[in-house]
């Protein structure tokens, strides 16, 4: 759980960086570059040893739908929708992580569900707060996509884990970056020629996502997927959305409702103490 609680405090620091410091540049650039740093990190660590090619290509399929696939269909969805219906409409991932362990499992656990529910009601209670909804089919559709694409991702990254014990998070996490960055770069070149000016903010904010956020912040929390019960792991992966709006409230200096955001928070304790509940 710690690992989990860690993560989403680094993720909750750089919504913050990425509204304010990045607006204008091209998401899948944004994406290639972020990945292409995490991918640089792990590089060194990659060992191949007591790894067969099916094996190997698990796991770049994995990062590539857990972080490729997910970074684009998150980052497209603000093509279609306002910022707040795309924040509200993340919420639906711990459902979608709590029903794909208990398809996978052959099970259903009704507690781990309600938890999951517990959660995204706790995070609506600060992220919806009156403001018109419009969205569009396929602004909708991106972001469930998205959410979906990571919680394949780490509920499959915890079933191999758990069949391959022996191997190591280190020795083996190049491998996911690296099939996310291809997926990334694809989706660029698809594009077609661009201009992309970046200044030194631009840089100092994109080491820090691709190197920290990105980088160390996945490899943690894929640690943390595998240590935590489903129930624990669909909570959490909504933790980081009122811990971003502390974040803003206390370090870029945004208002906020901060009733809202204290049921929040214990809306969410709650939700984890339910689902580890034994």
């Amino acid at each position: 759980m710690l690992y989990l609680v860690s993560v989403s405090l680094l993720w909750a620091f750089s919504f913050g960086l990425i509204k304010g410091k990045l607006a204008g540049l091209d998401s899948a650039f944004i994406s290639v570059a972020r990945l292409g740093l995490a991918l640089l990190v792990f590089l060194p660590f990659l060992r191949f040893k007591g790894l067969t090619w099916r094996l190997a290509g698990a796991l770049a399929g994995l990062g590539a739908v857990q972080f490729g696939l997910m970074y684009l269909a998150y980052n497209e969805s603000f093509r279609h929708l306002q910022a707040h219906e795309v924040a509200l409409f993340t919420l639906t991932t711990p459902v979608f992580v709590t029903l794909l362990a208990d398809a996978l499992d052959r099970t259903f656990r009704t507690r781990a569900l309600a938890a999951a529910l517990l959660a995204v009601g706790g995070t609506a209670v600060i992220v919806f707060q009156g403001q018109p909804l419009q969205p569009t089919l396929l602004g909708l559709g991106l972001v469930q996509l998205s959410n979906l694409a990571f919680a394949i991702g780490q509920v499959g990254y915890k079933r191999l884990r758990a069949q391959h014990p022996a191997l190591r998070d280190r020795d083996i996490f190049g491998l996911l970056y690296a099939g996310a960055f291809l997926i990334c770069v694809a989706a660029l070149v698809a594009r077609g020629d661009q201009t992309i000016t970046l200044t030194g903010t631009h840089l100092i904010v994109l080491a820090y996502l691709g190197i920290l956020a990105s980088g160390v912040g996945f490899f943690l929390w894929n640690i943390g997927v595998t240590k935590v019960g489903s129930g624990a792991l669909a909570v959490m992966n909504n933790a980081k959305i009122p811990l971003a709006v502390a974040c803003s409230l206390l370090f870029f200096g945004e208002h906020t409702d901060v009733p809202r955001l204290a049921i929040s928070f214990v809306l969410l304790g709650t939700a984890v103490w339910f689902a580890e509940k034994r």
